[in-house]
């Protein structure tokens, strides 16, 4: 019974939900369930060692590639049919603040990133490991942007 609850209970809420932060869970989702078992695989480094240009791991990663580009499509084609005319309504002041704001906190971790990899990591690292530094640091900064867009929405909710 406690289950039936929490199903309607969630559905409900997410009716109430604006269009922008449904399309930001989704980003969220997608993200965290593609790229989340690529960084284990990568880390615990199940993958046979070989020279550049390693073509298992870049196999590993167009196949997480296609696989988030697919959920995302599949979740955005659900949400826009779902939504209505809320789907194509231009940004207010209110969507315009949120997006700054979450940009400008995904771009600081971006940045710190892309000193890391750029200007430290190639005196002690190469190949695969820088590959995968670059990447983590784009999908944290975009987990970054997504998520202050959800805190954002949840807060003025």
């Amino acid at each position: 019974m406690f289950i039936i609850h929490y199903i309607l209970t969630v559905f409900e809420w997410s009716l109430r939900m604006p269009y922008r932060e449904k399309t930001a869970w989704l980003s969220l989702f997608a993200m965290i369930i593609t790229f989340g078992p690529y960084f284990a695989i990568v880390a615990l480094r199940t993958l046979p060692a070989e020279p550049m240009p390693h073509l298992h791991q870049l196999g590993l990663f167009a196949i997480t590639a296609i696989v988030q580009m697919l959920i995302l499509a599949a979740g955005h084609l659900f949400l826009r049919t779902g939504s209505g005319p809320e789907a194509s309504m231009p940004l207010d002041e209110r969507d315009q603040a949120i997006m700054r704001r979450s940009v400008n906190s995904a771009y600081y971790v971006l940045i710190a990133g892309m000193i890391l990899v750029g200007c430290v990591m190639p005196f002690n690292s190469s190949g695969w490991t820088i590959i995968n530094a670059a990447l983590f640091m784009i999908i944290l900064a975009e987990l970054v942007h997504y998520g202050v867009v959800v805190i954002s929405y949840r807060r003025q909710a």
